[in-house]
């Protein structure tokens, strides 16, 4: 197990080098901006020491260090300009970074369809492009430009220092070395505390969001206060783990200043000995100025190393949050069919299976067994057999959601498919928006009309704000036969070339049934439509009847 955890973390910064290419040029400008600040300190000392040098020790007035003092004012405002415009590209890169990786996660989610994502907590998925994606502002806003002032700014400050006296620099050059050294260590503990926080944080929110939804159910069977209670457990788990990525970050921090006290102490020390006459390591005698400038210098030199081992949980955090986001990301889409050219003669079949058939992962049967599919224009399809015979999953194959287990299936070019499944998600708006999803630049009166041949408008022009009634997520203040309607009205309105319909009249009259029929009918002209269905209604106005029954697909012509 340690040596998977050794290989995770290279993967983990490889994953973190590429996602900043998308921000490239503005993670380069801020840690451009952080060395020159940083470096700025040189002269912003020099200036300092050379004025306390002139009015203390060789007598000259204040006011005529006015030159001095405009120098050291302009560097102060030039430090000052390149940490806003630094802190300005950074902002920038994590945006853009931000943006991209959440565009990318949820293709993703999109890709791996929805026998997937019902396999998942969606409130853990929620938390994935949430927190997770989060997780990497600090990187890449603090982390990656700190980390290139601690490669360029020290130096800088070495070499003026070397410059100035030997046993300074030597001091500095001695004792670098150690903090880094304890930073390593400390972050190895800090790395795997936030991956445990981040999979907590995982777990309560899906657990959280899961309960959340069925508030109701757990009401009604009494188990409102066990329910509490396990939140309570999970939001504790998540306080421990919390804690324990903090008191982590704040003992890099402490080991770092530990390390920096300790060096500007043995200068400060070094320095008094010197002017006090009991230490004498230089050639020449040491000036005020210069021992100024050395000590302006010694903690400064420090500085973008206690600022790293501020960010240094940032860059675990990250690493952490992206371990976590792998199995999204490197899992390549599934891809169940083969796009064919498109085919010009009025018999040749919209989609063709093979062989096909499906086992749902954990399953130990198939849901769908080696079925052989031909579908054409102008054909109606009923599907017909017991629940849980595999008639859903047959037409969650043909709308390409479910990958074959085996088998081929084959889409024309360029087909159209719509889709009406059994439990149709709407989401929280209006009814209106709802319909827009299949057309977006659909016209009010072709939205209208779809709304009118699926029976919308039957429920819709008697609600205060008809189309734009307000409903909750998943069609709450609907009834599962509005729900359905309005989910065919969306089938309509994207004018599809495939209809595949589960159970639409369920749920319905039998007049408002009649009419949903009468108008998938005309619909169909010049289509195919295969709908899964017990109504023997639906079965008479189609052409066809299917089989399904313990996933062995039969078929029958009906002659209707």
């Amino acid at each position: 197990m340690k040596g998977a955890a050794t290989d995770q973390v290279p993967a983990a910064a490889l994953r973190l080098k590429t996602l900043g290419r998308d921000a490239a040029l503005p993670l380069r400008g801020a840690s451009t901006c952080a060395v020159l600040a940083g470096v700025l300190l040189v002269p912003q000392a020099a200036l300092i020491a050379l004025c306390i040098q002139r009015v203390f020790v060789a007598g000259e007035s204040v006011a005529a260090q006015s030159p001095w003092l405009a120098a050291l004012l302009s560097v102060l405002v030039a430090r000052a300009l390149l940490a806003w415009a630094g802190r300005r590209w950074a902002d920038q890169a994590v945006e853009r970074i931000r943006i991209a990786l959440r565009a990318r996660l949820a293709r993703a989610v999109v890709s791996r369809g929805p026998a997937w994502t019902r396999s998942q907590q969606s409130g853990a998925l929620a938390e994935h492009l949430g927190t997770h994606v989060d997780a990497v502002e600090g990187y890449y806003g603090g982390f990656v430009p700190v980390r290139a002032e601690v490669v360029g700014v020290p130096l800088a400050i070495l070499l003026a220092v070397f410059a100035v006296d030997r046993t300074v620099g030597l001091i500095l050059l001695l004792t670098m070395p150690l903090a880094p050294v304890f930073m390593m260590l400390v972050g190895w503990g800090a790395e795997a505390a936030s991956r445990r926080q981040l999979q907590a944080l995982a777990r309560m929110g899906g657990h959280f969001a899961d309960r959340l939804r069925g508030l109701g159910l757990i009401r009604v069977y009494g188990r409102g206060e066990a329910e509490l209670q396990g939140i309570r457990a999970a939001a504790e788990e998540l306080r421990v783990r919390s804690l324990r990525v903090l008191r982590i970050a704040f003992l890099s921090s402490a080991v770092l200043e530990f390390f920096a006290s300790l060096s500007v102490a043995m200068i400060a020390l070094y320095l008094g000995l010197s002017y006090l006459g009991m230490l004498d390591l230089r050639s020449a005698p040491l000036t005020l100025g210069a021992g100024v400038f050395c000590l302006l210098l010694a903690p400064e030199f420090y500085a973008p190393l206690r600022r790293l081992a501020t960010h240094y949980h940032d860059r675990a955090g990250a690493r952490a949050a992206m371990e976590e986001l792998a199995t999204l990301l490197d899992t390549p889409a599934h891809s169940s069919s083969e796009p064919v050219p498109p085919l010009n003669a009025p018999s040749a079949p919209l989609v063709v299976a093979r062989g096909v058939t499906v086992r749902h992962a954990g399953a130990t049967r198939d849901a769908l067994q080696a079925a052989d599919i031909a579908l054409h224009r102008g054909q109606r399809v009923a599907l017909v057999g017991p629940s849980g015979g595999g008639k859903s999953t047959l037409l969650d194959v043909l709308a390409d959601l479910v990958p074959p287990t085996a088998g081929e299936l084959i889409h024309t070019n360029g087909l159209r498919i719509g889709y009406a499944p059994q439990r149709p998600f709407l989401f929280a708006g209006s009814l209106r928006d709802n319909l827009r999803m299949a057309r977006p630049e659909a016209s009010d009166e072709e939205l209208r009309a779809a709304a009118d041949a699926a029976q919308v408008l039957r429920f819709a022009d008697r609600l205060p704000d008809g189309l734009d009634t307000v409903i909750g997520e998943r069609g709450f203040g609907l009834s599962g036969g509005e729900a359905r309607r309005v989910a065919l009205a969306r089938v309509f309105l994207r004018s599809p070339d495939l209809l595949l319909l589960d159970e639409p009249t369920a749920f319905l009259d039998p007049d408002t049934e009649a009419a949903v029929l009468q108008a998938i009918v005309r619909f169909a002209e010049g289509r195919c439509v295969v709908m899964a269905t017990h109504s023997a209604a639906a079965m008479a106005a189609m052409t066809t009847v299917w089989h399904v029954r313990d996933g062995r697909l039969s078929t029958t012509e009906d002659g209707a």
